[in-house]
């Protein structure tokens, strides 16, 4: 039974297309409900994993992220998800290990919007990841916003950020995180991509589905090695 895990890893899964891929790589016999989507429990490399779907956007993110922590008050909590690349800085089907998060769709005119900005942005704390990695990925901030990229804000994303992709969830769920001093792994990869002459999924959402399969089964195949990265630092911390 749920109620009888220890500490169970949280495996945090957003939009509904990714949720459908990890449901029918897993195919759960039984599936629960929280007020944000559905719920279920797997074995991964020895380790309790609760699947949650959080549901899209960053006040589903952020609401259901809270929830998560307070009903089963995880040991650690993975984000697996997509993201959408800028074209001629990132390739499709890359992995991104989010080091720091920020909100950009934020619009402060009344006081300082710098302040605005570095309210809701977060440095993950990643020290008790074991090196080397167990696979190969792009390390940086992820931008996230409610709302697809827009070609014109490629340039300024990329020069004052340094991003090369952006999400709708990561920088809620980092920020929720943090607050509750949770070790949280965020891991999302570019199911396709944008330019300055638009995006290749928009209008073509059969783009969006197809990446976003092959980014999540590249992403659930490789969970046992990061869940044993992420083991082995603990276990090195932990008293003899």
């Amino acid at each position: 039974m749920t109620t009888d895990l220890v500490k169970p890893v949280l495996v945090f899964i957003s939009a509904h297309a990714e949720w459908k891929v990890v449901k029918a790589i897993y195919s759960p016999g039984r599936l629960e409900q929280t007020p944000f989507g559905e719920w279920f429990t797997a074995s991964v490399a020895g380790k309790d994993c609760l699947f949650v779907q959080g549901g899209w956007g960053k006040i589903s993110a952020a609401a259901s992220t809270q929830y998560a922590i307070d009903r089963w008050q995880p040991e650690w909590m993975i984000n697996l998800g997509t993201c959408g690349g800028f074209a001629g800085c990132v390739e499709r089907g890359t992995i991104i290990l989010v080091e720091r998060t920020l909100v950009y769709d934020i619009l402060e005119q009344m006081s300082d919007p710098e302040e605005a900005l570095k309210h809701y942005s977060t440095t993950l704390d990643l020290h008790w990841l074991r090196e080397p990695l167990p696979h190969p990925v792009w390390r940086g901030v992820l931008v996230s916003a409610d709302r697809d990229l827009l070609p014109a804000d490629l340039p300024w994303l990329r020069e004052r950020f340094g991003a090369v992709a952006a999400d709708w969830e990561s920088g809620a769920i980092a920020w929720v995180a943090a607050r509750n001093h949770r070790r949280c792994l965020i891991l999302r990869g570019v199911s396709d991509l944008v330019s300055a002459q638009g995006g290749e999924a928009y209008g073509a959402p059969e783009v969006f589905h197809t990446g976003t399969e092959s980014v999540m089964r590249a992403l659930v195949a490789g969970l046992p090695a990061w869940l044993r990265c992420m083991e082995g630092e603990a276990e090195a911390h932990s008293p003899v």
